[in-house]
């Protein structure tokens, strides 16, 4: 197989063992909780912990690379993720659990920022839009693996020894290949030369990358908060259903994968700059619709607008990266978006919950209103400064 296609295989591969330990943990829950003795709402300390390793990995990603090639970062990476899952299957005791979540932390921060950083140099723009949807593959399978471990009569431990197993073989597929991440050219051309790395206070000190920080991390936060908010706004606040309720969320999850995967199909045909700018807005009025809820069909459909609208942001600023910072700073920058999208899903998601409490539900959906024009005004700001930044383009490592 030619190195390139190859090495997106292995990208595919890797976004999806990266959504499968979202998948199973939700899904395991109660009966980890029920084995180590634990109260129900320790599961958000379990998921603080795995969060603080992938801000840690995530965020000192581009110091990483510089030190270690991106095959050798991947294969370790991978195989502390897998170590960990497997630690999950074994552990009887409740603190090493919270060990070993940091590492899978750990682990999945550096795959995520390092394949990241790795696409936006080698895969264009419906590549990198394909890789995210692929992630969101594995977050349906996670679920779907648990439940059939538990049905059939099995303990959850299983899952993670299934999934856990399969990333150690994916480990060594990635040390195998490790050479091969290293010799690929660039998108930009195969005579494209190399271009040494700055180093990460140089490139935090550039305006444009804390505006990209900036950007992700609403970004992320208006795409967690209304996943994990709009269930509670339609049960409790406007009284759906619960089987509803739960096939609208599903709906706003398919309308997100749905639109990653539609996106790949005419990244390459598209101006990117514009088309975003156009998704957001189309995006926000989602949202409008989902807040002010004309009607319940409309409401619904402003949910999936968000979802679908938002599908091609991510990754399609992923892929603008390199040229708006400077290649030197990429890999820095995008492990700092990588890092700030994860914050901003976590606080973001959180404020909602204390805004809804103090105010009551509709209030969140006001709260996915103002996100989503928060978000399109950091993306027009970006833009512009980004824009002024690529007419006089400086490359020097300082």
């Amino acid at each position: 197989m030619p190195r390139r296609p190859l090495l997106a295989l292995l990208a595919f591969l890797a976004f999806i063992s990266l959504g499968l330990p979202d998948g199973l943990l939700g899904v395991s829950w109660p009966s980890i909780r029920g084995d180590f003795g634990v109260p129900l709402d320790a599961l958000g300390l379990l998921a603080a912990v795995q969060m603080a390793g992938y801000l840690t990995s995530s965020f000192l990603s581009g110091r990483i690379l510089r030190a270690l090639p991106i095959g050798t970062v991947l294969a370790l990476s991978t195989l502390a993720a897998a170590l960990a899952l497997l630690g999950f299957a074994l552990t009887p005791l409740w603190p090493l659990l919270l060990a070993l979540g940091f590492l899978a932390g750990l682990g999945g921060g550096a795959v995520d920022a390092g394949l990241n950083a790795y696409g936006a140099a080698h895969f264009s723009a419906r590549t990198l839009n394909w890789l995210h949807a692929f992630f969101g593959l594995g977050t349906t399978l996670g679920p779907l693996i648990v439940t059939a471990v538990l049905n059939s009569g099995n303990v959850w431990r299983w899952s993670y020894v299934i999934v856990g197993g399969a990333q150690v073989l994916l480990a060594l597929v990635f040390a195998l290949t490790r050479r091969r991440w290293v010799d690929a050219a660039p998108s930009g051309g195969e005579g494209a030369a190399p271009v040494p790395a700055a180093r990460t206070r140089d490139t935090l000190r550039r305006p444009i990358v804390w505006l990209g920080m900036l950007t992700f991390f609403f970004y992320s936060g208006l795409e967690m908060a209304t996943a994990q908010w709009s269930y509670s706004l339609l049960t409790l606040g406007r009284g759906v259903p619960e089987g509803a309720a739960g096939l609208f969320v599903s709906l706003y999850w398919g309308s997100l994968m749905v639109g990653r995967i539609l996106f790949g199909v005419i990244a390459h045909r598209v101006a990117l700059v514009g088309t975003l700018r156009l998704c957001l807005v189309a995006s926000a009025l989602g949202a409008l619709l989902f807040w002010l809820e004309p009607t319940r069909p409309l409401a619904v459909a402003g949910l999936m607008m968000v979802g679908f609208f938002l599908a091609p942001i991510f990754a399609s600023l992923i892929s603008l990266t390199p040229g708006r910072v400077g290649r030197a700073h990429a890999n820095s920058a995008i492990g700092f978006q990588i890092a700030s999208a994860g914050l901003g899903g976590a606080v973001l998601t959180a404020l909602v919950g204390v805004i809804a409490r103090a105010g009551g539900l509709e209030l969140i959906g006001l709260c996915i209103v103002i996100a989503a024009v928060l978000l399109l005004m950091l993306y027009e700001v970006l833009v512009r400064v980004g824009d002024r930044a690529t007419a006089t383009p400086t490359e020097a490592v300082s």
